[in-house]
Parts: C-alpha cells; structure tokens; sequence
C-alpha cells in the first residue's frame, strides 16, 4: 500500500536509545544511570518482559525499575514469568504498573492475591511457562526486555552459566520484533574472554554491571531430615504401583517432599525390587540435590535442566556424562526446550498439589492465595501431538484402529491433608470463586481431571485412567481420600469392587508394607549425607549447612 510505513517499530526502538546515549558508554551502562536509561527507554503503556522465574531473578533491574518516576512511567504491562520479589508488586502498589501476564507468584501469592481482589492488579492471564513465552512471539510482544547474566563483554556477548533458563528466549522475542534488550550482568569481561557465548551481543542492546549478583532461589533443594513416614510410604506405593507397573523410563518429578522421597528410595527401596535399569533413566529436572544418590548408584543416564540449582554447580560440571554441559564445564540448562522434552518425550510426569476435587480437577490457587502454576500443567497432560511409542506410554493405550494411540502418565502425589490440617480433597476447588471473583474468564485449574491418569496417596493408589464414568472415578479418589469429606464418603463395598477391578490398590495389594516406611529406607537421610555422596562436590546453601 502507498504510504504504509513498515519499519515504526524499528525507528522508535533507535529513537529510545538515543535518549539514553548520554548515560551510556557503548552498550554499558554507567551503573549511577539506570534509573535514567530506564526511564528513556520505556515508554508509558509498554509491554515489559521482566526475567523472573522460580528461581533466577533479574533483581538489579527490577529494583531499578520499582524506584522509577511514576509520572514518567505508568500503565505498564508487565510479563513477569514468577512473581516472586517483593518489588515486582511495588510497580503495582507505586502507580507504575497496572497489568500482569505471570506463570508462578509462590512467594508473593498471599500478596498477589489481595492486590488483585483490591484492583490494583489487573490479570491478564495465569500461563504455563512455555504459553507465557509463546505468546511473547504472538501477541505479547515485548517492547523492553530486562534480562540477567553471569558476565558480559563490552560488545553485549553473553554468559549465562548454569542458569540460562529462560534468557534466550526472551530475548529473542524481544530483539527480533524490534523491542529493546537490557541485561543486567554480575561482571563485565574483555572482550575474548567469556567462558562460553551464550547469547551474542547483536541481541543485547544495554548491559549494565548490577550492585550484587543476580539473586537465585534454592527452589528445588529438599532437606532429607524433613522427610518422614508418610512421605516414605507414598514414595513406596508410587514406586511399585506406578514406576513398575508400567515401566517408566522417562520423568519428570514436582518439587515436593514425596517426590524427593522417591529419588532418595531409589538406591535402597528400589534396589531391592531390582528395578535398576529399567526404570528412571532419563529426567527433565533441575539438578535435585536429593538425586545425587541415584546418580551415585548407577540409575541415572541423562538429566536435562531447566535451570540451575544453589550449590550443584561444581557436582554437574563433574558428571558430564549425566548433565548437559558445554565446553566450559557448566550447565546449560533451558527452561523452554525442557518443558516441551517435559511435554512430549517423557512417559510420566508426578507432581504435588494444594487441592483436588472429586472429578480430579486440581489447582494451587486457593481461597487467600494465588501462586500460578509454572510449568506443571504443560508436563501435566496428555499431549495429542506426541506419536513416538515407549512401553509407559503404550500401557495406557486405548481406542481402536486408526484412533488407537497410547497415554502419557499423569501423575498427582499427595497427602490427604495438608500440613495446616486442611484437606486436600475437596467438593469444589477454592480457584472456581477465585477465578470468578478476579473475572478471569476460565477457573485457574492447574491440571485437568481427565489428564489425570494416577493419584497416589498413603492411603494407596487410584488408576483413573481405567475409569469407565465419572462415578467410578469419584469413587475411586475417594478410596484413597483417607478421612477427608470426599474420603469419608467412600462406600466399603465399592472399594472393595474397585479393587478387583484394578481402579484402586491399596497397600497390601501391592505388597507394600507400611512399617518398613521409616527413614531407614532414605539412601541420605540430611544434606551432609548428600554432600558424602557428592565426594564433597555439592556446596549446599548456607541455610542447609545444618550439620
């Protein structure tokens, strides 16, 4: 068309750098001027990518951006994949924000959850990960990007370490839709001298050297000595009445103590099964401190990461063979490519949750609470794209002829009661009246209850995926609900005919017995024992060194 200017992305994105040019030295940042290069180039009403996600935090920037102008910057919409400090809600509370695209907000979800119901928070939507960062290639395009490094050059060239996760690919959104990259770097390095380039410097627009190293959360590290009986047992009943019965190669584990439990069972528990080798091979995960004894042993083949983990920086270098690594020796963990490995080339995913209800719905958004889900309901479901055949996958198969198709493994490990007393089954989950309170236009489910193959509790196991109604899949939850509501519904009769038809095991049934759930069955009973088994390569956090 005559006249169309194509390239207005492209001329206000050097239009903005220019402003900054008097607080810049290239592509670095003079550190005293950030604030002012910040408020050059973001505009009001800009879409800006803030990297935080459950871990790494590009907390230098964020700070920054909180002590903002107000009047020079407002109506923001910010794409914050876990809201988890402090200052990502300060932008909402000072005027300088007023829309939210998140994945997780853990740490700030009481918080969240009040400035949402209050209006000071306006929700786009509770994403996935990967829906999150897919819509930034669609329609959120990002016009700033705030990113963290390990190092940079003067030219922009990145090291990311064992923490890249989530960097390249929002940059990469960003740089080439013509939004503007800022990194914040722990330090700048001549040029030539990077361990390894990460992310090349024609992607990176501003680098600044932030006042301390970007902050990373000790997410995924679970102290053993936390790890008690009930724990023990359900990681015992998921061993023989999941991992066996179906031989799961391929996994991904949730966060939680049970699942901790399971890779601390595996030397020992598992062993005696004579299970090694056949099942647990390979792993989306980030480096669990709690597998180290698996690795040690000989189960593990391959862990793909999707990020790092405080203090397994030096043990992955030296277990190449297991670890993704590069040249340089360190991680290179992605969160993107592992989700979609989690998605599509794992035959089970097991994870935790704050409440299911009787149709198997489940969600970690409660009554008070609004923490996201992360990356859960993207491994936590049956994806229709996958055709590639494990023996996992092709034990759940069903239809017939050209509908014939295998099942992924869908797993939820649970206690019947959460640790405040509060049951997790429930009659209705808290995030319907959330969901409808906040206006979202769909309930915040975190994963569906016909994704959902397995629910394991100390009380048994309950196959779902067999379940020919929805009754029978009631009927079978609340076999294994123990003395909460749905439990105490649970007609004896019925259990028994679920049993003999295989929707439920219970204990005996899979020759599990629960006296032998003691600690004594943990192959590391506390984080010193996990460094002996790391031969003293694991560094565990200075709140771990509790021994």
């Amino acid at each position: 068309m005559s006249g169309t200017v194509w390239d207005k992305r492209r001329t206000a994105k050097r239009q903005r750098i220019a402003a900054a040019t008097e607080h810049v030295d290239g592509k670095l940042i003079r550190p005293d001027a950030l604030r002012q290069v910040l408020e050059a180039v973001i505009h009001p009403g800009d879409r800006v990518a803030l990297e935080g996600d459950n871990q790494k935090q590009a907390d230098y920037l964020s700070r920054t951006l909180a002590g903002c102008d107000p009047g020079r910057l407002h109506d923001l919409h910010m794409l914050i994949g876990s809201v988890s400090r402090a200052e990502h809600l300060d932008l909402f509370e000072q005027g300088l924000a007023s829309r939210l695209d998140l994945a997780y907000a853990g740490p700030q979800s009481v918080r969240m959850a009040q400035l949402v119901a209050d209006g000071t928070v306006s929700v786009g939507a509770i994403h996935t990960y990967v829906e999150l960062y897919a819509r930034m290639l669609v329609d959120l395009r990002p016009d700033v990007a705030l990113l963290c490094a390990s190092a940079a050059d003067q030219h922009g060239n990145l090291y990311t370490g064992p923490n890249t996760e989530d960097t390249p690919t929002i940059a990469e959104a960003t740089a080439f839709h013509d939004g503007i990259v800022v990194v914040q770097a722990d330090e700048i390095v001549p040029a030539g001298t990077l361990p390894r380039v990460d992310i090349p410097g024609d992607w990176i627009d501003l680098v600044v050297r932030a006042d301390r190293p970007f902050f990373l959360e000790p997410l995924f590290t679970r102290d053993p000595k936390a790890i008690g009986p009930v724990q023990i047992l359900q990681a015992m009943l998921a061993l023989r009445g999941v991992y066996e019965r179906h031989q799961v190669v391929s996994l991904n584990h949730g966060v939680g103590f049970s699942t901790a439990a399971i890779e601390l069972i595996l030397p020992t528990y598992g062993e005696q099964l004579g299970l090694k080798g056949q099942i647990c091979r390979n792993w989306t995960l980030n480096p669990h401190p709690t597998l180290i004894p698996a690795i040690e042993s000989g189960w593990v083949e391959s862990v793909h990461c999707f990020g790092g983990e405080s203090g397994m920086n030096r043990y992955v270098a030296e277990r190449p063979d297991v670890f993704f690594t590069g040249a340089d020796g360190s991680l290179r963990s992605n969160r993107v490519l592992c989700q979609l490995a989690g998605q599509y080339a794992i035959d089970m995913f097991i994870g935790s949750t704050l409440q299911m209800d009787a149709r198997a719905n489940s969600s970690t958004v409660t009554e008070g609470r609004l923490s996201g889900f992360g990356g859960a309901p993207n491994m936590g479901h049956d994806p229709h794209g996958r055709r590639h055949a494990t023996p996992a996958w092709l034990d759940l198969q069903h239809g017939d002829a050209a509908d014939l198709r295998g099942r992924k493994l869908v797993v939820q490990i649970a206690e019947t009661f959460q640790s405040s007393g509060t049951p997790t089954f429930v009659e209705s989950l808290d995030a319907v009246q959330v969901g409808r309170d906040a206006g979202m236009p769909i309930p915040p489910v975190m994963i569906y209850g016909d994704d959902v193959s397995h629910v394991v509790t100390e009380e048994g196991v309950a196959y779902l995926y067999k379940a020919p109604s929805l009754v029978d899949r009631r009927a079978a939850l609340a076999a294994i609900a123990g003395v909460t509501p749905l439990g105490r519904g649970a007609d004896p009769g019925s259990v028994e005919r679920l049993r003999r038809d295989g929707l439920v095991a219970l204990p005996q049934d899979l020759k599990v017995d629960p006296s032998l759930a003691d600690r004594s069955l943990l192959a590391a009973r506390s984080i010193g024992d996990l460094v002996a088994w790391s031969r003293g390569l694991y560094e565990p956090p200075a709140q771990f060194r509790n021994w």
